[in-house]
C-alpha cells in the first residue's frame, strides 16, 4: 500500500482537521441513504456542517454519556475518508451508540474493519493514521484490537480491528437492532447513564457490566433472522 505524499506533511493534524472541516461544509443530497452513514436527515448534515463544531471526545475521566449530536456520522465520514486516503482496501464501519440516531452516548466515534492480519495492519494504522494502541485497553482482548486517536489521554476516535468476521458481524447486528427498535435503544440509554453513575473512573467494569445486554440482544436478533447489514 502506498502513503500518500499528503500524509506525511500532516504530522502536525493540519491536514486531518482540514479534510474533517471539508467533509462537514459538503453539500449532501436531498434524500437519506441506507449505508453506514446514511441515517442522519439532510436538514442535520447542513446544520452540522454551518456549526463545524469539534468533536468532544473524551478523556481518563469520569466516563459521561450526553445527548446524541447530529454531527457524528459527519465526523465519522470525514474520519473513514482520512483513513481511506493512508490504508486503501480498508473497509471500515460506523459503530457503537454514535452511529444510531437519537442514541445518548460518550462522545467518541467506534469504527470497526475486518482484517486478514491483525500485527501488519495495526502497524499500518499506527504509523500512517497516527492511531495509538493502549496496552491497557488490548492486554485481554483476542482476535481483536482497539486504537485510538488522536491519543490514549483524549480519544476522538475509536478504531476496532478484527480478523474474525464474527465480531464484526455481531458488532454491525447490534447497531442495526438499535437502529430498528426505539423502545429497546431507549432501554440501553438508561442503561449507559445508569452504570456510568455507578462504575464513573472504572471503564472495564462499565464495559463488562453492559455485556449482558447486549448478548441478550443479539441473540434476540438471531433468533428472528436479521443479518448484518
Amino acid at each position: 500500500m502506498c502513503l500518500l505524499a499528503a500524509a506525511w506533511e500532516d504530522r502536525d493534524g493540519t491536514f486531518g482537521r482540514q479534510r474533517q472541516r471539508a467533509a462537514l461544509r459538503r453539500t449532501e443530497a436531498d434524500q437519506v441513504r441506507s449505508c453506514d452513514h446514511g441515517w442522519m436527515r439532510p436538514e442535520d448534515r447542513r446544520s452540522a456542517a454551518a456549526d463545524d463544531l469539534p468533536l468532544k471526545g473524551a478523556g481518563d475521566g469520569p466516563i459521561e454519556i450526553v445527548e446524541y449530536e447530529p454531527s457524528w456520522p459527519a465526523f465519522y465520514i470525514a474520519e473513514r475518508e482520512r483513513l481511506a486516503a493512508l490504508l486503501p482496501g480498508l473497509q471500515i464501519h460506523h459503530i457503537g451508540s454514535t452511529a444510531v440516531p437519537g442514541l445518548a452516548a460518550k462522545s467518541v466515534i467506534d469504527m470497526i474493519a475486518l482484517v486478514d492480519d491483525l500485527e501488519a495492519n495495526i502497524a499500518a494504522v499506527m504509523k500512517r493514521a497516527r492511531y495509538e494502541l493502549p496496552a491497557r485497553f488490548n492486554a485481554n482482548l483476542v482476535h481483536r484490537r482497539f486504537l485510538c486517536y488522536p491519543t490514549t489521554s483524549y480519544r476522538t476516535h475509536h478504531l476496532h480491528l478484527v480478523d474474525d468476521r464474527e465480531d464484526l458481524d455481531r458488532c454491525l447486528r447490534f447497531r442495526d437492532t438499535l437502529r430498528s427498535d426505539p423502545k429497546l435503544a431507549a432501554e440501553y440509554a438508561a442503561l449507559k447513564r445508569a452504570l456510568a453513575a455507578r462504575f464513573r473512573e472504572d471503564r472495564e467494569g462499565y464495559t463488562k457490566a453492559k455485556t449482558a445486554f447486549i448478548h441478550d440482544a443479539d441473540s434476540r436478533a438471531g433468533a428472528s433472522g436479521r443479518s448484518a447489514s
